[in-house]
């Protein structure tokens, strides 16, 4: 009789030590810490342990404290794996990120498998929630809805002859391809369409290559750090077409690669920048950020970051569960609303968010992004 007693104690022992053990919250996030995207990282970060303070001085989630657990992805699909493997096994009950289509792509299988909640938020390839995986949302918009802002700004301008340039990563190609495909309905000619390859130095080529093709103007699809160089050199061999990029190059980095003078001119599309945010919440969470790190933050894909982590902590709380199947469920449920950064985020079955967020900036002289009417 004693024996059995014991053994029912070591069974009871096992049973409640992973709750005990549970004293957090932990919530992952996947960014680019290192790489050409680290300044996306690094603000992600900022922003995301800021508000799980606030989060943790208003009494934290379902009685315990939130823990921020960071994978750095790299900006690069391998690496990102790798780290989606690393966090599975460090007990966080969702994740926020990737900054990067190709790089969520690389892990959003493994995620789903585990599973857990990702939310990414700087994604838009429109491939990311048609697989039907379950536990997979965003708080960035989808390419088929920019494409066809990036349309009608091309046709709105009057340009009849465009050059597209992307670099063939999951998001930018299928933004070319997005876009292309409405230009043709528009009577808006594609004169040239090609791919640079990322990470190098000297674009002189593929910019003498695409200037003899006569455009009015040039769609690039690709990243802020390409497309700075491509702004500085097409400056260099004094070429005045008008650029307009995709929402991938807003970064205030832009500016910093290409120059003030070089990037005067550019256009791209995006989600609101965040000093353009109308939301108190919003204008609140600039100021504090501001006051702790000593400007704004410069970056929207980092901003919706953070929707993405008040989204799970807003599901953990309204399902009262960190299990992952209720938080999908309340994070899915028709009539959800969650108080985000960005306004008020809603997520359809697919797990896409509800709603159009894009509009058309200009990069003026003093290399400031100014909202067009």
């Amino acid at each position: 009789m004693l024996r059995k007693m014991m053994f029912a104690l070591v069974l009871l022992a096992l049973a409640v030590t992973p709750a005990l053990a549970a004293k957090t919250v932990k919530i992952g996030v996947m960014a680019p810490m290192t790489g050409s995207w680290a300044s996306e990282g690094q603000e992600m970060k900022q922003i995301i342990e800021l508000l799980a303070a606030e989060v943790n001085a208003a009494g934290g989630i379902l009685g315990k404290k939130v823990e921020v657990v960071m994978e750095d992805d790299g900006g690069d699909p391998r690496t990102a794996a790798l780290a989606a493997t690393r966090l599975t096994t460090r007990d966080v009950v969702a994740v926020v990120g990737n900054y990067g289509s190709s790089i969520t792509e690389a892990g959003q299988m493994i995620f789903d498998e585990e599973p857990l909640v990702q939310i990414a938020n700087g994604s838009t390839a429109v491939r990311l929630t048609e697989k039907g995986l379950k536990y997979f949302l965003r708080t960035s918009p989808r390419d088929d809805e920019q494409g066809r802002v990036a349309a009608q700004t091309l046709q709105a301008k009057g340009f009849k002859k465009v050059a597209v340039l992307h670099d063939n990563t999951s998001y930018a190609k299928g933004l070319a391809d997005e876009t292309m495909g409405l230009l043709k309905g528009m009577g808006i000619d594609v004169v040239f369409a090609d791919a640079l390859t990322p990470g190098e130095r000297d674009y002189s080529a593929i910019l003498t290559k695409m200037k003899g093709k006569g455009p009015d103007a040039v769609l690039f699809t690709g990243y802020y750090p390409e497309a700075g160089l491509l702004l500085k050199q097409k400056k260099q061999i004094g070429w005045n077409v008008p650029f307009i990029g995709g929402d991938a190059t807003n970064n205030p980095d832009l500016v910093k690669i290409a120059g003030k003078g070089a990037a005067e001119g550019f256009y791209f599309l995006s989600p609101p920048v965040p000093q353009d945010l109308p939301y108190p919440k919003a204008k609140k969470f600039v100021a504090d950020y501001s006051a702790k790190y000593g400007s704004a933050p410069g970056s929207i894909w980092a901003v919706l970051s953070g929707d993405g982590f008040l989204s799970i902590v807003e599901a953990i709380k309204g399902a009262e569960s960190t299990d992952t199947e209720k938080i999908a469920a309340f994070l899915k449920k028709k009539g959800t609303k969650i108080n985000g950064l960005t306004g008020p985020i809603a997520f359809n079955a697919k797990g896409d968010r509800v709603g159009e967020v894009y509009k058309v900036y200009k990069v003026d002289a003093s290399g400031a992004f100014v909202l067009q009417p």
